[in-house]
């Protein structure tokens, strides 16, 4: 399953951080980060409850960006 968030984020080397750590988090098959359009199209395992990941994908980028923002 693929869903699409809102973000917030300042510049571009900042949103290929926040996709780094989306990527690297478990339940996520794939991520991608668009600076241009402010969006994060991240593609779930199969059997994932996407909630729960998106809590911890979230953690992640704050981890790496703090000033970022993912909108669930």
């Amino acid at each position: 399953m693929k869903k699409t968030y809102k973000i917030d984020v300042d510049c571009a080397n900042c949103a290929n951080k926040m996709e780094q750590a989306a990527r690297q988090t478990a339940g996520v098959a794939d991520a991608t980060v668009n600076f241009m359009t402010l969006k994060m199209i991240v593609e779930f395992l199969e059997g994932q409850d996407h909630k729960a990941v998106m809590e911890q994908v979230r953690k992640n980028c704050k981890k790496v960006e703090s000033d970022c923002e993912v909108y669930l």
